[in-house]
């Protein structure tokens, strides 16, 4: 079984797949993302490869009507984006930039694949790092779901951002990344291209967000100087999150882009790192008031937790040579 069922609640559609319950759980002396494997072969330097336990496919049935719910066909695909040949990484900063460079190229390419799919209104990239997240498998890899909707918190995003600019003509995006750079308490690191800080708003204990400095909405829109840009960044992001507490940061990373189908000028391509611990060996949990609400608590100070990212960041520019400066 597969199809979506939508939450008249809410306005959200829900994925549902019978399939998904068959996914391995870091299976032992075996990795079907590394060289030679049946799934990926010999000779590649980054790789797109289906996932087998699919949320979503193009090759979907229409559900079975009901006479009160909405449902519709679950079409669109999932697919596991292989960063690197090399198995034992850790994360982004591990990689080389150039390599990094590779993996942001990736995702303007299929970014542009699936802006032409007429059946696609927005592509989701996104990364879990570590256990606690419920990765199964441990060789570095992204995601990516092309789905037929616009997901709830991006619709959020792009109705708050069109009433901004309906209201003030300028971007919502632009104005938040004037202001933080203005106030520079929460700023971490900026190359030519793009800016990493902690947002005024932010919900995880150190959230972080990585910003272009010109007003795009895709990948397809970056040059090929932003996209060493972003690349460096990336490395620097997961390189200060890792060294925060010396021990490998858990997090989700997503990308938001604009959807597919409209007109979205005024919208801001953005990053966000959703990093699990608040100290050293405790995770912050999303409970009772997160999850009842979707409101968040936040542990803390957030302007002491930028100056503890900052020294982080600080920690490891040098190793990774990178291309900007730390705040």
């Amino acid at each position: 079984m597969r199809e979506l069922r939508y939450n008249p609640l809410t306005g959200q559609w829900i994925m549902v797949s019978a399939v998904r319950k068959k996914r391995p759980w870091r299976p032992k002396n075996f990795c079907p993302f590394c060289p030679g494997s049946e799934e990926t072969g010999y000779g590649w330097e980054v790789l797109i490869l289906p996932n087998k336990f699919p949320m979503l496919d193009f090759k979907a049935k229409r559900p079975e009507s009901d006479k009160f719910y909405k449902k519709a066909r679950a079409i669109g695909q999932c697919s596991v984006i292989v960063e690197t040949p090399e198995h034992d990484l850790n994360d982004l900063d591990e990689l080389s930039l150039e390599q990094m460079i590779k993996v942001v190229k990736l995702w303007r390419d299929i970014t542009q694949k699936f802006i032409e799919n007429e059946k696609i209104a927005y592509l989701a990239i996104f990364r879990n790092k570590g256990e606690e997240i419920g990765v199964s498998l441990t060789h570095p890899h992204g995601q990516l779901y092309a789905l037929p909707f616009i997901p709830l918190k991006a619709r959020l995003k792009i109705e708050n951002s069109r009433k901004y600019f309906k209201r003030f003509k300028e971007c919502l995006f632009c104005s938040i990344l004037e202001e933080e750079k203005k106030e520079s308490e929460r700023m971490i690191y900026e190359n030519r291209g793009f800016v990493l800080f902690m947002p005024f708003f932010a919900n995880w204990t150190f959230e972080i967000h990585v910003y272009p400095k010109r007003h795009i909405q895709w990948f397809t829109q970056l040059n090929e100087r932003e996209l060493e840009d972003l690349a460096d960044i990336l490395r620097v992001t997961t390189g200060t999150l890792n060294a925060l507490f010396n021990e490998q940061m858990p997090y989700v990373m997503n990308v938001y882009q604009a959807p597919f189908k409209g007109k979205y000028d005024f919208y801001h391509l953005h990053i966000e790192f959703y990093p699990l611990l608040r100290e050293k060996d405790k995770l912050k949990y999303a409970a009772g008031i997160e999850m009842g609400t979707w409101d968040f608590t936040y542990d803390g100070n957030p302007e002491e937790n930028a100056q503890k990212l900052r020294e982080a960041c600080r920690k490891i520019v040098k190793r990774l040579k990178t291309k900007g400066k730390c705040y």
